[in-house]
């Protein structure tokens, strides 16, 4: 059975940089409010109209498969992350395959939030191991700045969040380079509600404990988008910050753990730690709780906020390109999110 490896990385920011005292102009916060909670100093934006998730997505696509050696013609499967599609559907993986002209290859959309990438990742080592493709491009991107509550009302989230994608190619590892060694995916959905974007859905407000036969079919038909919904702001994202930090700062660790024991690994053997940039407080608890130094574990929220399934992309990418992640080192990739889903992926760079 192949290992997988991964052969090229890539990563695109938008040029938008906007700090937080750019935001004071649309809501009541502080620079010292937002980086006390987060460790966020700025983030990207992505253009409204002239960018989207999946050119964003392309952008990276395209230095992962220039690094990989291989053309966009030598892709033979598409994983693709995100939780902000260009469109409700089609997904944003045949947007992409369209955009480069590759051949009429399979195309998948992970719709798993901030562990989206190592959710894609998995399944992706699964199809290299089995032989199955040889060169599959993963893909991390999301366009949140388009669906913000940019007031006072919605700080505590749209401070939050940042634009970008992030790509690598997969490939059998050779060589004697042993690649993946081991990913662990996890879900409960038992609160599932508390990080979540109701509207647009299918639900007819079950999620709030009411039943469809409450409503007459024509309150029905306006369900899925209708203007008290704009007018409560209920088309966007709510979270209840603190019980998922509790949450999260139990699992990260958990599956880290779990990834190293599989490989009969300990902490001190990682040397480099990529945890989905979620919150800077989050990163520094699990670096803390698993005696990592500095060193070993690497975070660019300040810079980006969080990118949700391009976190763990660019900051895999950004650390590599700035020398912190050489052939050889020992990679441990990690991510916490919204369902709640998570996971980890152990790598041999």
């Amino acid at each position: 059975m192949n290992r997988t490896k991964i052969a090229g990385i890539g990563m695109y920011l938008p040029s938008r940089v906007v700090t937080n005292n750019d935001l004071l102009k649309y809501m009541d916060t502080s620079d010292e409010w937002i980086q006390e909670r987060t460790g966020i100093r700025e983030r990207r934006y992505a253009h409204r109209t002239n960018e989207t998730t999946t050119t964003m997505g392309v952008e990276a696509a395209k230095i992962a498969i220039e690094r990989a050696g291989i053309t966009p013609q030598d892709i033979d499967f598409i994983v693709f992350a995100t939780l902000c599609p260009d469109y409700y559907f089609p997904g944003c993986g045949v947007l992409l395959q369209r955009a480069m002209k590759m051949k009429e290859i399979g195309a998948l959309d992970v719709r798993n939030q901030c562990s989206g990438f190592i959710y894609a990742l998995s399944v992706a080592d699964q199809f290299i191991k089995t032989g199955m493709y040889k060169n599959i491009l993963v893909v991390g991107s999301e366009k949140h700045s388009f669906g913000l509550d940019f007031t006072t009302r919605g700080r505590n989230i749209s401070v939050i969040f940042g634009d970008g994608a992030g790509a690598v190619v997969l490939q059998p590892a050779t060589n004697g380079n042993p690649g993946i060694l081991s990913t662990y995916l996890h879900s409960d959905g038992e609160a599932a509600e508390i990080l979540a974007m109701y509207n647009p859905g299918t639900h007819a407000n079950h999620w709030v404990g009411q039943k469809l036969a409450d409503f007459n079919e024509a309150e029905i038909g306006d369900m899925f988008m209708s203007h008290e919904m704009i007018d409560k702001a209920q088309n966007f994202p709510f979270m209840d910050g603190q019980s998922v930090f509790k949450k999260a700062v139990v699992k990260f660790p958990e599956v880290i753990l779990e990834a190293l024991a599989a490989n009969n690994l300990q902490t001190a053997d990682i040397n480099m730690l990529i945890p989905h940039q979620a919150n800077l407080r989050i990163s520094q608890f699990v670096q803390h709780k698993l005696k990592l130094r500095d060193d070993q574990v690497y975070n660019n929220i300040q810079k980006y906020g969080n990118t949700t399934a391009a976190s763990v992309p660019v900051a895999l990418c950004e650390a590599w390109e700035q020398g912190k992640i050489k052939e050889g080192d020992l990679v441990c990739l990690a991510a916490f999110g919204s369902g709640f889903t998570w996971g980890s992926v152990l790598l041999r760079w």
